[in-house]
């Protein structure tokens, strides 16, 4: 019997919102071991381990997705936040520098914005 991926991850989803990761994490894999390339359940595991504090597995997920679709900014800001949340700085302002060179600038708009205020935070910081 084949696994219904979408009420699979219908099912991770409910399980992500009510704190219960490990059965979220376990639902996504079990995705990913049907569909490797799933880029809604790569995207959710790597939430996953993100919300619990496993940056590294995280990053590789992040990594994953990037590699598949890098001109796609969610990909792109759940990387950046992964790196910066593991105070890898410099790696992580390079993706934001890797993806504003190849970005669709009306299609990733909203993150293109996000990465402009980021930036400007951060500018603001090492100025004072």
């Amino acid at each position: 019997m084949s696994l219904d991926i979408e009420q699979t991850l219908r099912q991770a989803r409910a399980f992500a919102d009510t704190g219960n990761h490990d059965d979220a994490r376990g639902l996504l894999l079990e995705v990913l071991t049907e569909d490797a390339d799933n880029q809604a359940a790569l995207l959710m595991l790597g939430g996953e381990y993100f919300s619990v504090g496993k940056y590294s597995e995280a990053e590789m997920v992040f990594e994953r997705l990037v590699l598949q679709s890098p001109g796609k900014g969610q990909f792109s800001i759940a990387l950046f936040n992964t790196l910066w949340k593991m105070n890898r700085h410099e790696e992580a302002l390079e993706e934001i520098k890797r993806f504003m060179a190849i970005a669709d600038q009306v299609e990733e708009a909203d993150i293109i914005k996000q990465y402009a205020e980021i930036t400007l935070r951060i500018s603001g910081d090492i100025e004072q």
